[in-house]
């Protein structure tokens, strides 16, 4: 599966972004799919991922209450609606597709297809 994010940008403290990964090569039903991000001189982050049936997610504890992972199977989409934001939210955001359905992981090791990334900036 080929994964392409975008929705990325430059917005102020408080603003809301919507991210989007669209799949391609296979449907994306067929993965569990999660956000990174990676901040300049510091390691790629797991944010949120969202199970291949879309009834379970899991967010990291930085971004729960404000962002929202969902995914449309007919339009093979993910999505990340980030609200709030934060000068902290700052990275270069990436998708990443799991072939394993059955756990919902939160390490990169665990993800076998990852996006290009989209920068997202936000300022104080």
């Amino acid at each position: 599966v080929q994964l392409q994010a975008s929705g990325g940008g430059l917005v102020q403290a408080g603003d809301s972004l919507r991210l989007s990964c669209a799949a391609s090569g296979r449907t994306s039903s067929a993965y569990n799919m999660a956000w990174f991000r990676q901040s300049p001189g510091k390691e790629r982050d797991f944010v949120a991922v969202i199970n291949s049936s879309g009834g379970r997610t899991y967010y990291a504890s930085s971004v729960k209450g404000r962002f929202t992972v969902s995914r449309d199977d007919n339009k093979n989409t993910v999505c990340l609606q980030m609200n709030s934001l934060k000068p902290e939210d700052t990275a270069v955001y990436y998708c990443a597709a799991d072939r394993d359905v059955y756990g919902l992981y939160t390490t990169e090791r665990n993800y076998e297809y990852w996006g290009q990334g989209t920068q997202v900036t936000v300022s104080s």
